[in-house]
């Protein structure tokens, strides 16, 4: 039971991470309200699956199917957040990764929830964080019930969001400071990309040799 609580903590904590989809969701929310907010971040669920699965592959499969795959990904996701991160930083509008006005919110949510640079590598740190101790006691058995709990984790953490982002202070705060969030949002790009980089690049290199 421990075990399923810490991988819905997990999930909880991923999601609420900030990160490009975040960033989007504030858009989102401050220019079409919770509706749309909901929408995208139900098309963002895929997403959360796909790279909760992967995370857990990662730590659970380390011992037999080695980790030069996952390193690889790590790596790769880690470079692209250090460039969406000098992207945001150096921004001169509050528009620099921000939706506003999307027309399609379930399928942009579909589109950030597979692509986003951010989900695996924090994924990984979060659930080896609170997964970690454990992991070698751990079979292929338990990756269906660890991914179900992470799902709800991720399910609570997008009705917190979903509140957020529709609250009106929180709409005018984002509207008014747009820039500064951006800003403050590439420095956090900055440092989960980096620490990717130093999590991953390791045993990349080793495989490269």
């Amino acid at each position: 039971m421990n075990l399923l609580v810490a991988s819905a903590v997990s999930g909880a904590a991923y999601t609420l991470a900030p990160g490009p989809a975040f960033l989007a969701l504030l858009g989102i929310g401050a220019g079409q309200g919770r509706r749309a907010g909901a929408l995208f971040l139900s098309g963002h669920f895929a997403g959360d699956i796909l790279w909760a699965s992967l995370a857990l592959t990662a730590i659970l499969g380390a011992r037999s199917i080695g980790t030069t795959v996952f390193d690889g990904l790590g790596l790769i996701c880690g470079v692209y957040l250090c460039w969406l991160g000098i992207r945001a930083v150096t921004a001169r509008t509050g528009n620099d990764g921000a939706v506003s006005d999307v027309r399609r919110p379930l399928l942009r949510g579909l589109a950030f929830g597979l692509s986003n640079p951010k989900a695996y590598p924090v994924a990984v740190a979060m659930f080896t964080a609170l997964l970690a101790g454990q992991a070698d006691t751990l079979g292929w058995t338990a990756f269906p019930a660890l991914l179900a709990a992470a799902c709800i984790g991720f399910l609570i953490a997008d009705v917190l969001l979903i509140g957020l982002i529709g609250a009106g202070p929180v709409r005018r705060l984002y509207r008014r400071h747009a820039l500064w969030v951006t800003r403050v949002s590439g420095v956090i790009f900055l440092g989960f990309g980096l620490n990717a980089i130093a999590a991953a690049g390791p045993g990349t290199i080793g495989w490269a040799r």
